[in-house]
């Protein structure tokens, strides 16, 4: 009898795993949005800058590196709660913090600061990744390119 792994092949699986951690970090990058306050006005007149190819860089990899915490910070949060739904956490709003226990606060005011630096470690100001974040909303271009970015970035070194 065959496994369901074997059902696939190798490359079919990885397409799959990336795909999925992809819309993980979609996923991360609309948390992050809401922890960082946000000042920009859409002028209907006015472009968006355009994002270069360092910067998407950086914005991959903030990503990537952002992921873990943030799954590390929800699966304790979780176990904290139990049952219970976890309330929208979003850093720059103390409130949201409110429906949690004093350990889940202590554990989501962790990851805020954490992903506060690690955007910073690479190379963006909160404004940038803000800024890459709500245009990734409306422009398939910059989502595929951002996408490539960290296809390329997980890519094991014999494999490039």
């Amino acid at each position: 009898m065959k496994k369901v792994s074997d059902l696939f092949s190798r490359h079919s699986r990885k397409r799959i795993l990336c795909q999925s951690f992809f819309l993980g970090a979609i996923a991360t990058v609309g948390v992050i949005l809401n922890a960082f306050s946000l000042s920009l006005k859409a002028d209907a007149q006015t472009p968006l800058p355009i994002v270069n190819n360092t910067e998407i860089d950086s914005y991959a990899q903030a990503v990537l590196a952002m992921e873990p915490a943030r799954q590390n910070a929800f699966e304790e949060i979780k176990k904290l709660i139990g049952n219970g739904e976890i309330p929208k956490i979003v850093c720059n709003d103390s409130n949201s913090f409110n429906g949690l226990p004093k350990k889940a606060q202590d554990i989501a005011v962790s990851y805020c600061t954490r992903a506060q630096k690690i955007v910073a470690d690479n190379g963006l100001s909160f404004d940038q990744f803000n800024k890459i974040t709500l245009e990734l909303q409306n422009n398939n271009m910059l989502k595929r390119q951002v996408y490539d970015s960290l296809l390329r970035l997980q890519q094991t070194p014999e494999s490039r």
